[in-house]
């Protein structure tokens, strides 16, 4: 009722930016058309995951983990999350525990990608992206287990784009992302 009493956050301008340009880049019609990444909802929300993941960990590769900015950037995420399913008409009293299960996705994809990334295991991150976004949905998993050569190297474009990516973030500064400002390689460009 007093909701405008409570200061404003000032970093959720910067992070709703921010997630603005994560969710362009998990749009990118070369990962769906190129990739074969299944165009669904599933799908979508992986690719989401995917980039959000890194953004994270860029920022908390300096900043820690209790970094409020990442913080905020994940509370625009389970924002975002929730609107969606409240507008494709999940009942009201489904869409928290549906909320909290894509907030631990988020959780446990940034720890998975982040750990085999570390390791400089490929092969591993290769497999993990498969298992995460294609499993996400039956045709593609019918399809990648009839054509599994192709989708290999989807997966394998797909871990090269990650790998590149998360160097193209490196470079950029904690203090440039604080800002909502991000750039991401182009993914035709290094996953063809």
């Amino acid at each position: 009722m007093f909701g405008f009493l409570k200061p404003r956050d000032p970093l959720l301008e910067p992070a709703t930016k921010l997630y603005g340009s994560v969710v362009a880049q998990a749009r990118q019609p070369f990962l769906y058309a190129r990739l074969s990444v299944p165009d669904t909802m599933e799908g979508r929300f992986e690719l989401i995951i995917l980039h959000l993941a890194m953004i994270i960990d860029r920022i908390r590769s300096e900043s820690g983990s209790d970094d409020p900015f990442a913080k905020t950037l994940t509370g625009v995420f389970v924002t975002d999350i929730d609107d969606s399913y409240r507008e494709i008409g999940i009942s009201d009293t489904k869409v928290p525990a549906k909320v909290k299960k894509a907030a631990a996705v988020l959780y446990d994809r940034t720890l998975q990608y982040r750990s085999l990334d570390e390791a400089g295991d490929l092969v591993g991150l290769q497999n993990a992206l498969g298992e995460n976004i294609w499993r996400s949905d039956p045709d593609a998993q019918t399809e990648m287990e009839t054509a599994s050569g192709a989708n290999l190297a989807h997966m394998g474009r797909l871990a090269a784009y990650v790998r590149a990516a998360r160097k193209h973030l490196a470079e950029q500064t904690i203090e440039q992302l604080e800002t909502g400002r991000v750039t991401f390689p182009d993914p035709e460009y290094v996953a063809a």
